[in-house]
């Protein structure tokens, strides 16, 4: 490994989604969009749902991946992203998405009490953030 190069992990609750040297990473801290490059300052927050983008060191095209919340932490040589979930950008389905959307609105009309409002306000969130991400992803397509 290069200085010019930092090891990114982007791990979901189900399986490693990411793993390798990258030029940089960008993915959406809780307090806006964080930029990550090699030797960045050691940090942990949570981040928001959205996407993360992975410029991989070999010069290939940039990585896409959306996460629906988590924690990310970054050490002198290495960015570990720990997702609530994760999907790549190529396996993202927009009508599922938006399927899923519809019955989350459903069921925010028939939530009950606070908790179950907070349940699925939180389900709406991260479903209109993966419809975001795949809308722009495929305009850069």
């Amino acid at each position: 490994m290069t200085t010019h190069t930092i090891h990114v992990d982007v791990v979901s609750t189900q399986e490693l989604i990411y793993s390798g040297e990258a030029e940089f990473v960008v993915l959406p801290g809780e307090a806006g969009e964080l930029g990550i490059y090699p030797r960045h300052t050691p940090l942990i927050t949570r981040i928001k749902p959205g996407e993360v983008r992975i410029k991989p060191a070999d010069g290939g095209p940039e990585e896409f991946i959306f996460v629906a919340g988590g924690v990310l932490e970054v050490q002198p040589k290495g960015v570990t992203v720990l997702a609530d979930t994760a999907i790549r950008g190529a396996d993202l389905d927009e009508a599922r998405a938006t399927e899923a959307l519809k019955e989350a609105e459903a069921a925010r009309k028939n939530a009950q009490g606070k908790q179950e409002v907070a349940t699925v306000e939180a389900e709406l969130a991260m479903l209109g953030a993966q419809l975001a991400s795949i809308r722009k992803l495929r305009g850069k397509r």
